[in-house]
């Protein structure tokens, strides 16, 4: 139970360093306006789905999460 627990405590820390440079201000130009972002607008109707961002997120998550398994 001590090895989840470091895990976790690891896990979530790693979280709250993400956190803190995002809302910092690091990665306010790029993030969500990668190639591969769809942006629609017409009139006053404006959609806006950014699959690039969440693949690069999902890539990064799966890293994270490949390298505490080992």
């Amino acid at each position: 139970m001590n090895e989840i627990g470091k895990n976790l405590t690891i896990f979530g820390l790693l979280i709250a360093a993400v956190g803190a440079l995002l809302w910092s201000g690091i990665g306010k130009g790029w993030l969500g306006r990668l190639p591969g972002d769809i942006q629609y607008t017409k009139g006053n109707f404006s959609f806006y789905f950014p699959i690039a961002t969440c693949i690069l997120g999902s890539l990064i998550l799966m890293f994270i999460l490949w390298f505490f398994r080992r």
